[in-house]
């Protein structure tokens, strides 16, 4: 990740905005001010979809292709939409696709959908959707399904590289809602993890940020609507 040139916005929930030397990637739009960069930035467009739910794919996404028609989208196998979508790429969990200067990898989730690992020139990203630790306080039998599940899934990915890591901290997790973060942090050593997936819970972030002060991981905290961070 030498001489990266990377900004990254904060759009709300599981939606952000990584700008890189020549892309613009949009990851999971649900709400955020997003129009005018879509319309006015020179750079290559790529909006990736991880799964259907409402809160990380939103429909009005494919309104921006009046805008511009040579945005480029990637989304999850569960997704529907009309096969007339132009530039439309739609990745099963393990599928990979290379567009432009990206090499994409769809991961699985354990929720549904998937998650996608982007390479673009030097820069690992890992967006996880719902890939977690569902660590509901349930029966003995359906928690450790969801510990398993989630560990299969990470064991998949070790061994790649990743800069930045954007995971959830789902404060409806309760007491467990940093479990799958740490493990993920644990055993896959990203070089950052961006927390999402909060909503309107910016204490939870904030809790998060504060447990994982000794990491050897940096956390990144976006807590503001439109916030953005260079680097």
């Amino acid at each position: 990740m030498e001489n990266a040139h990377l900004k990254i916005k904060y759009l709300y929930h599981s939606g952000f905005v990584v700008e890189t030397r020549n892309n613009l990637l949009v990851f999971d739009y649900y709400q955020g001010s997003i129009g005018d960069l879509i319309k006015k930035s020179p750079k290559n467009i790529f909006v990736f979809s991880s799964h259907s739910h409402p809160d990380h794919f939103n429909p009005l996404i494919l309104e921006w292709q009046k805008e511009r028609s040579d945005i480029h989208y990637i989304f999850s196998n569960d997704i529907l939409v009309s096969p007339k979508l132009n530039n439309l790429n739609v990745l099963a969990p393990y599928e990979k696709v290379e567009l432009g200067s990206l090499k994409i990898k769809a991961y699985n989730s354990t929720d549904i959908g998937v998650s996608f690992l982007v390479q673009d020139e030097e820069t690992r990203l890992f967006h996880a959707g719902d890939l977690n630790w569902w660590y509901w306080i349930d029966t003995q039998e359906e928690m450790a399904k969801a510990e398993k599940e989630f560990k299969d899934e990470i064991q998949r990915i070790k061994g790649e590289v990743i800069d930045f890591a954007f995971f959830p901290v789902d404060p409806r997790l309760e007491k467990n809602y940093l479990a799958g973060a740490e493990y993920f942090i644990r055993e896959l050593n990203p070089k950052y993890l961006i927390p999402m997936h909060f909503a309107d819970s910016p204490e939870t972030l904030e809790d998060f940020v504060d447990k994982m002060k000794d990491s050897s991981c940096k956390i990144l905290k976006f807590s503001q609507k439109g916030q953005e961070l260079s680097l």
